[in-house]
């Protein structure tokens, strides 16, 4: 008889917690070194976060963890569960963020570090099949369709011997997006044991991906103290509340301004309703369109208090 998988805590919660702890930066180290496909990524420390949460209506507005590499990258993980209006241009802004912060103001431009975005989405942003994208800038010739190639000279020491040589430079930040409900369980590569991790809360049989059997251990439920289970079973009662008081909201904006059209009142029930789904903030204008029966014109001129 086969062991059973160990069942795992949920990543996004690890992050908040666990994987702070640098005892714990050896499953960050797996799952990032998979992603970008080096073996030898070590995390050297987290950095001041942006966005830090103050208030509670604030926590879509926040970077899960952000980190330093061994080559100096600042590598910004967000784990976002719910659908969030203008979340690409969320990615741009803190990428951005991160940018100035750790630059220094007033310092020379050659202190910019490389940010790299990794966003584990758990609901399907856009339109596309797959279920792992990157995203990249790079200049490509308008008349020939090649890319423009920026190299710098770097010094080398060898054997108590210095050289230059001459490195690609890419300075701009890239962008990883991984949709987990689109990940269809099947393994190719390292990053999709990883990801299957992320969907079934457990370490899929047979995977060899580096530090996933750290994963396995010290993300398991029945590992964590009295205390950490507590706070874990009130992050899981909290999360699907927001997931059902989401829900409720469009069972209520269908049927108040659907089912009720334009008859006397329900017209302005709509209104509200649109309002309300406006002010969470993680519906976009065609959602709350359909939701309420509200046109997408009616939603884009809607003015709230």
């Amino acid at each position: 008889m086969k062991n059973e998988p160990k069942k795992l805590i949920r990543f996004d919660w690890a992050i908040k917690y666990l994987l702070r702890d640098k005892a714990n930066f050896d499953v960050l180290e797996g799952f990032l070194g998979a992603l970008l496909e080096e073996d030898d990524l070590k995390v050297i420390e987290l950095l001041s976060e942006e966005g830090e949460q103050i208030e509670e209506n604030d926590k879509f507005n926040r970077v899960d963890l952000l980190v330093k590499d061994s080559l100096d990258r600042k590598i910004i993980i967000e784990v976002q569960t719910t659908r969030e209006s203008d979340y690409l241009e969320r990615l741009v802004f803190g990428t951005s963020k991160s940018v100035i912060e750790h630059a220094g103001i007033g310092k020379s431009y050659k202190n910019i570090h490389k940010v790299i975005s990794v966003s584990i989405l758990f609901f399907n942003l856009g339109r596309g099949e797959d279920y792992l994208y990157h995203g990249k800038t790079e200049f490509i010739g308008m008349n020939d369709g090649k890319p423009l190639l920026i190299r710098r000279k770097e010094k080398k020491a060898a054997n108590g011997d210095r050289s230059f040589q001459f490195v690609d430079k890419n300075v701009f930040p890239e962008y990883y997006l991984i949709r987990v409900e689109k990940y269809q369980n099947i393994v190719r590569k390292r990053i999709d044991e990883w990801i299957y991790m992320f969907k079934n809360n457990e370490v899929k049989e047979g995977s060899e991906a580096k530090n996933i059997d750290k994963a396995e251990e010290k993300l398991a439920f029945l590992n964590m103290n009295t205390n950490q289970k507590k706070a874990y079973m009130r992050f899981i009662v909290d999360l699907e509340r927001e997931k059902d008081i989401l829900e409720t909201a469009r069972r209520e904006g269908k049927q108040e301004g659907r089912q009720e059209g334009r008859q006397e009142g329900a017209y302005e029930k709509a209104i509200e309703m649109a309002c309300k789904l406006r002010k969470m903030g993680v519906l976009s204008n065609e959602q709350i369109a359909e939701a309420t029966g509200l046109s997408v014109q009616e939603i884009n001129d809607l003015i709230c208090d």
